[in-house]
């Protein structure tokens, strides 16, 4: 595969609280996720460099994107209810033909207004179901 940009990405979808799943793409304008491997040292009296083991997997998320309130689609409704139910929610992303899909749990969404006026909602979530992340 070519190097390339992280611009048009083609999928950013969210389940919203009743499960069904709503294309945000429009509304997101920046995430950072990882997918971490915790790692054990090993390491024995008769090593001179770190020896390890690979352990569990994660996955983490925040994301940025502007207030919208639209019913059943806007960035705000779908997040809207995290303090409501604690449900795993699906999070689906696609770029450049590369899919990473995910059960997430939503800890945290914060709205912020600045002095200039925009209007802002940031979210995090994090793996749910134990199901290592996996580009396909």
């Amino acid at each position: 595969m070519a190097k390339e940009s992280g611009l048009g990405w083609t999928t950013f979808s969210l389940d919203d609280s009743g499960g069904t799943l709503r294309a945000i793409v429009n509304d997101v304008v920046s995430c950072e996720f990882d997918t971490p491997v915790e790692l054990q040292e090993t390491t024995g009296l008769d090593k001179s460099a770190y020896e390890r083991l690979q352990l569990l997997r994660d996955f983490t998320i925040s994301f940025e994107g502007i207030f919208n309130d639209a019913a059943s689609t806007g960035l705000h409704t779908v997040v809207r209810t995290v303090g409501a139910a604690i449900t795993s929610r699906t999070l689906t992303m696609v770029v450049s033909g590369q899919t990473l899909t995910n059960e997430i749990l939503l800890s945290s969404v914060s709205h912020s207004r600045s002095d200039s006026g925009e209007f802002t909602i940031s979210a995090e979530g994090s793996l749910a179901d134990g199901t290592v992340p996996t580009w396909s």
